[in-house]
């Protein structure tokens, strides 16, 4: 024991003898070692200038923790997992809902001008909500090497409870809660501020369509600042160990995955907020950068010159000579405002002017020219939406490939946040031209904002929309309405054809030639310059105006003045066909059999002595033309030619004969078009033609001569021709071969005269132009 101890002690002042050598070495050592400064440990070798500090104050950056903070996060954080029915119900938003990715990008900002929205309607009541950050706005930035997207709002924030309910429940955005809470609280200051607060529970879910963890950082005023995060399995919530950092707000970071990298990119995201979120009430801002060009003094200057001039320093010299300078270019960051457009459909029509109005259009449809007419309105009722719809000066000349098959122009609105530009059903087909938005509160959506519900509400809005279009286009002055005509006559032709409740407003704006003048007309002029007495519109369709100016249909009508509607477009006479009447007149197509004629009693006695007279040559040619009219009889509407083909009742004209055989996508053995083409028509004669007068001698005096047989055959073909129709099976052939025998009989050419027969060539009567047969050895050389 006694050895032990001694040892012990001699251990013990070993210990205290090298000590003290250690402490004099570090204090009286003669020679000093030098080492060379590690300057990757240095925190003088990090610093930055002053502009670099202001950068990277402004680039926030909260997933940047310490260790120690890590740690402490992990030690503190509270674990939460999804129920199971909520689990699914995140694999469906993420896989299923949603159809297009980008517009994680939508979601996350809207619910950010919603939270922005919150705080400052509190702030109508209670100003210090505020004190903490007086800056309402929206921040992106994007860390593509991190592969980080932060997107960072200075809104209402959200407690520790409310990241547990909000976030950690589907479809639970807290906005319907809060707006009934203000309802309570002040009813009016609500009301007035409930069109900009949204009501969506699962946007924000979307983000996990391109992140495979998402962490949000939210300060509330009320609570201190808490850190969520998730991984769409489970979520952690925790107290944030860097303090109040955000003031108020959230940041929410997204840590993307790899496939979805482009949304990193800057002209990527100014793209979306561009499409989805330019109308947002609150500046959205993105951290970018470009490139500016400075002038800087140039360097290269001698001792000798810095010498001399630290000496002039002393003395100030008017006539100081001027540095050179070059110029650089340098990169700078800042933060860029992407939604400088303001959305004045907002505003009051009376608050926006001509400028405002056709800039706006400029920026919403790339057209170059200002519109044609426009409608700026707010429509109340069963729904209550905003609108402003223009009409193009110039219409894309293949709209009427894709008719049938387009898709509105109109880009639709919840809150002033872009749905969709692809919905078709707020215009009709006929009204594919218009141009504008509809902002409404009341449309009920589908949880993914993209497809709206099979809903009445949608009815209402398109009925409304119609009718103000229809309004728009009606208050078109005059200098206009010729340019709007040139452009859209068919849309709105169409229109009468296929939209029946709207017929009456779109008879308004038809214009068309007629027998008044070479100017058009609206049918309302048309009707105040009818005469006393007349009951019927009277209309004739052809392919030119110079074919109906010259129809046999309309002479005796123009004659007796009378006006006669020209149609030279194809759909005029499908469009007139189903208008049944205009201002209590109807339309009458004068091509046809029913044809009505005021006339005098004086005229009806001449007419029924006309028939008596002309019975005879009716009955022959009823009977010698019995293949291809109906019957034969005296003309009331005839003045200079001597016949004319009508159509029956519900026959075809000439004009519909000639477009359904333009049809490219007719079939030949169609049973319609068989029909149609192999219906017999109504024949008129004119009792006053020297033709005609003489046609009823000869078959008085003899019905079967061969002359007159031929006479009328060919009077038959010449009135299928002038009222429009093209003959049929052989009948052109025919009529040339009629037309040719009386041109003989007109010239003095016999009637059996023939073409001479071609003389030979004496080559060919030699036989030597006929083919050679080569032999077996010529073949073979060749």
């Amino acid at each position: 024991m006694k050895y032990i101890l001694l040892l012990a002690a001699g251990v013990l002042l070993l210990a205290g003898w090298t000590q003290a050598q250690e402490e004099g070495l570090g204090v009286g050592t003669v020679e000093e070692v030098t080492v060379d400064a590690d300057h990757g440990s240095s925190r003088e070798g990090s610093r930055t200038d002053a502009e670099a500090v202001l950068r990277e104050e402004e680039a926030i950056s909260p997933d940047e923790l310490s260790v120690a903070q890590m740690r402490e996060l992990k030690e503190k954080a509270q674990n939460y997992t999804f129920q199971t029915e909520v689990n699914r119900m995140m694999k469906l938003i993420i896989n299923s809902l949603y159809r297009n990715k980008e517009i994680f990008l939508r979601e996350l900002i809207s619910n950010g001008s919603d939270a922005l929205d919150k705080i400052r309607l509190m702030s109508l009541t209670d100003r210090n909500v505020l004190d903490a950050n007086n800056d309402l706005s929206i921040r992106i930035k994007a860390d593509p090497e991190k592969r980080l997207l932060h997107i960072i709002d200075s809104g209402i924030g959200m407690s520790r409870n409310d990241l547990i309910n909000n976030l950690g429940t589907i479809a639970k955005s807290g906005t319907a809660e809060f707006l009934s809470k203000m309802q309570d609280s002040d009813k009016g200051g609500a009301q007035e501020m409930n069109d900009m607060i949204g009501q969506f529970g699962v946007g924000f879910y979307s983000a996990f369509l391109v992140a495979d963890k998402v962490t949000v950082v939210s300060k509330h005023n009320d609570d201190k600042q808490q850190i969520w995060e998730s991984d769409a399995n489970s979520f952690s919530i925790v107290e944030d160990p860097r303090g109040d950092s955000l003031k108020r707000g959230t940041h929410i970071t997204l840590h993307v995955k790899e496939e979805a990298a482009d949304y990193l990119q800057p002209d990527t995201i100014r793209n979306l907020v561009k499409k989805y979120s330019q109308f947002i009430n609150f500046p959205i801002y993105l951290w970018a950068s470009h490139t500016e060009t400075v002038e800087e003094a140039d360097e290269a200057e001698s001792d000798a010159d810095k010498a001399d001039d630290d000496d002039d320093a002393q003395v100030e010299d008017a006539a100081e000579e001027k540095r050179e300078t070059k110029k650089t270019e340098k990169t700078v960051w800042d933060w860029e405002l992407m939604n400088d457009n303001k959305p004045i459909w907002t505003r009051k029509p009376s608050e926006v002017n001509d400028d405002e109005y056709n800039q706006f259009y400029k920026s919403l449809t790339k057209d170059t020219s200002a519109p044609l007419a426009r409608a700026h309105f707010v429509a109340e009722g069963e729904v209550t939406f905003r609108a402003l719809l223009f009409v193009p000066r110039v219409q894309p000349s293949d709209s009427f490939n894709r008719y049938g098959t387009k898709t509105d122009h109109i880009k639709l609105y919840v809150r002033r946040v872009f749905i969709t530009d692809e919905f078709n059903e707020l215009m009709p087909n006929y009204l594919a031209f218009i141009q504008g938005i509809v902002d409404s509160d009341d449309l009920p959506l589908n949880v993914s904002r993209e497809t709206l519900q099979q809903h009445k509400l949608i009815k209402i809005i398109k009925k409304k929309l119609v009718r103000k279009v229809l309004d728009m286009l009606k208050k078109i002055p005059d200098d206009e309405y010729l340019a709007f005509w040139k452009e859209y006559s068919t849309n709105i032709k169409l229109g009468v054809i296929e939209d029946p409740s709207n017929r009456s407003r779109l008879a308004k704006l038809l214009r068309f030639y007629s027998s008044h003048g070479s100017d058009m007309t609206f049918l309302a002029d048309y009707v105040s310059r009818m005469k006393a007495g007349q009951n019927h519109i009277y209309y004739i369709a052809g392919a030119s105006q110079a074919e109906v100016r010259k129809s046999p249909f309309a002479e005796r009508l123009v004659k007796r003045g009378y006006e006669v509607l020209y149609l030279t477009e194809a759909v005029d006479e499908y469009c007139l066909s189903s208008l049944p009447e205009y201002d209590g007149k109807k339309f009458q197509n004068i091509a046809k059999e029913i044809f009505d004629l005021e006339e005098n009693e004086q005229e009806q006695e001449r007419m029924e002595a006309y028939k008596k007279q002309f019975e005879p040559l009716t009955t022959w040619l009823s009977n010698k033309l019995g293949d291809f009219i109906t019957r034969c009889t005296v003309s009331r509407r005839l003045s200079r030619s001597p016949a004319a083909l009508a159509a029956t009742a519900f026959g075809w004209t000439g004009n519909m004969e000639r477009l359904a055989l333009s049809n490219a996508h007719q079939k030949a053995d169609d049973a319609q078009r068989k029909h149609h083409l192999t219906q017999k028509k109504m024949m008129e004669i004119n009792p006053r033609h020297p033709l005609i007068v003489e046609l009823l001698r000869r078959v008085q005096d003899d019905p079967e001569h061969k002359d007159t047989a031929l006479a009328a055959n060919t009077l038959y073909r010449t009135a299928a021709i002038r009222s429009g129709y093209m003959l049929q099976e052989g009948q052109a052939m025919e009529f040339a071969d009629s037309v040719e025998r009386m041109l003989q009989g007109l010239l003095g050419v016999a009637p059996d005269a023939v073409p001479e027969d071609e003389p030979l060539d004496e080559a060919a009567e030699d036989g030597q132009d006929e083919p050679q047969e080569l032999d077996a050895d010529e073949h073979t050389e060749l």
